[in-house]
């Protein structure tokens, strides 16, 4: 059985290495300093989600301009990214989809409508445009937006109230209010030294549910908006918890892990059967799934400490896992999973070993060790491998005779090139640890005819291999300060700076205290200055 080490690895030595930026040691602020707002696009998904609160029922969908995921979140791409000419007309397509199917079906017109109108200036056009613009809206109207679209249906109905009101929902699922999150905030009473804004109750209505839910804000928090209640810090914590008691809370952390994860990577996995005889596709979507229920039995079912999914052995396998990690697994199949302890003689341990991060960091015929110590280095430690620079071949030595024969003594070889070293001397050796694992991430001893040597140094301490890493890994404070930055930079729609230390440093803080219990970590986020404020200037 491997030990484990009550101690960490040493801080990293960045000022000799030019090739890493430490994004997650920004210079220290002495306090808080809020950053300008986002105003992210609605992503496909939470775009799909509010048609779906709002109007009810199935509703065909039409294609959507694809999300970006710069820095690892499509939250970031929908705040950095411009929409093209053609994302623009798929939007316009899909709300004639959406109109037509609300209004072409009359009892479902009626539904929608909740009455009749009669005419233009009937008071259920009014009615109707007051409650369908709160929630498209996410804010209730003001009396000038009322009477502009109020006059929308006057001018387009053509003696044909339900044209005009076709129309209204037409222009409203277009109107950039709805399409993106206009969240700039108003004067901070409480502001102190530092100029600032806070957002206002319903922005932190649509701040708090497209969080936890990925969805528009449902009618109890609009009118906990409408009341006030959102800029109290209690009542945020109440709205919170009752967001996360439901199950779409489940759906929302999931789609953060997919992305912190990078799991949706594993869709593009392709691997030729003759070399891998325990490939299949269904293989690489139960890797998918194994990750989805061992984030789900740590945040929701038992509540655990989150730093345990880079350590643990326990996992939830079907039959066709079982046969991949070599471990017994009763009451599985090929689509029923069952939770197992990996034994300590497994090389195994924590996610970082499990088929999927094995498999999509690797390449078609042979293992990545780059690829592998680049993910630990940027998703599990908060460190930023720029790309190699222009010019540098990224391609290994061949295997020729009298030329090095293993991967390993390749990628020794290719680390002689000094624009190489310092990018690969810090991402190849973590990669090493994980060398017991082929490309579909099944346990192997021999590689290239010889045996697999898994033996690295990293930051100055020797380690043996993967299992040896991970028992290190749940005693690196690094891991849980890197979770509270990804969810921050999630929840941000931004990467965080240099002004952003002192609130990060103390909900990493508070992460702790709460036993690294992950809802209780968004809890403490919702309530944190860096949630609730902006900068004073509002750039356009």
């Amino acid at each position: 059985m491997k030990r484990a080490l009550p101690f960490v690895m040493a801080a990293l030595p960045l000022a000799s290495l030019d090739c890493v930026k430490d994004s997650a040691q920004p210079e220290p602020a002495a306090r808080f300093v809020p950053s300008p707002p986002t105003m992210p696009r609605l992503t496909s998904v939470q775009y799909r989600n509010t048609i779906k609160d709002v109007f009810g029922g199935a509703l065909p969908q039409t294609a959507l301009e694809p999300d970006q995921n710069p820095y690892l979140f499509y939250s970031i791409g929908a705040a950095t990214t411009s929409l093209s000419e053609q994302g623009t007309q798929q939007y316009a397509e899909s709300a004639g989809v959406i109109v037509e199917a609300l209004f072409g079906d009359a009892k479902r017109r009626e539904a929608l409508l909740g009455c009749t109108p009669k005419s233009v200036s009937d008071d259920c056009v009014s009615g109707f445009v007051k409650r369908i613009g709160r929630r498209l809206f996410r804010r209730p109207l003001g009396e000038a937006d009322l009477n502009r679209w109020l006059s929308v249906v006057a001018a387009t109905a053509d003696g044909d109230v339900y044209r005009g009101l076709r129309l209204l929902v037409y222009g409203m699922l277009q109107s950039p209010r709805f399409l993106y999150r206009v969240e700039v905030g108003e004067d901070d009473p409480a502001q102190g030294e530092t100029p600032r804004r806070r957002y206002d109750s319903f922005e932190m209505a649509e701040r708090l549910s497209f969080l936890l839910w990925n969805t528009t804000p449902d009618d109890e928090l609009l009118s906990a908006a409408e009341r006030g209640e959102l800029l109290d810090e209690a009542s945020l914590e109440t709205q919170a918890r009752r967001l996360l008691a439901s199950s779409r809370a489940r759906t929302a952390v999931q789609s953060f892990f997919d992305q912190y994860f990078d799991l949706s990577s594993l869709s593009q996995v392709e691997r030729d059967p003759a070399l891998f005889p325990k490939y299949t596709k269904t293989l690489v979507s139960a890797m998918r799934t194994e990750v989805q229920l061992l984030v789900d039995d740590l945040v929701f079912r038992n509540e655990a400490d989150i730093r345990g999914i880079f350590s643990t052995r326990r996992t939830f396998v079907n039959s066709e896992l079982a046969s991949l990690y070599q471990v017994e697994a009763p009451g599985s199949s090929e689509v029923a999973f069952v939770p197992v302890e990996l034994p300590p003689s497994s090389a195994r341990a924590g996610v970082l070993s499990l088929g999927a991060v094995l498999t999509m960091n690797a390449h078609p015929t042979d293992t990545s060790p780059t690829r592998r110590g680049k993910y630990l280095r940027e998703r599990v430690l908060c460190l930023m491998v720029p790309p190699p620079p222009p010019g540098v071949s990224t391609e290994l030595p061949p295997k020729m005779g009298g030329m090095p024969k293993t991967l390993r003594e390749r990628l020794d070889q290719h680390r002689e090139n000094p624009a190489c070293y310092s990018c690969h001397a810090m991402m190849d050796p973590p990669g090493f640890l994980f060398e017991h694992f082929d490309p579909i991430g099944a346990f192997r001893t021999m590689t290239d005819g010889v045996p697999v040597n898994t033996k690295a140094e990293i930051e100055g301490e020797p380690m043996d291999d993967a299992q040896d890493l991970a028992a290190r890994l749940a005693f690196d404070p690094r891991v849980a300060s890197c979770i509270v930055k990804q969810v921050f930079r999630h929840a941000s729609a931004r990467l965080d700076g240099a002004g952003d230390e002192p609130v990060i440093a103390a909900l990493t803080e508070r992460f702790g205290a709460a036993g690294f219990r992950f809802r209780d970590l968004l809890v403490e986020l919702v309530k944190s200055e860096g949630f609730r404020t902006a900068a004073k200037e509002v750039t356009p």
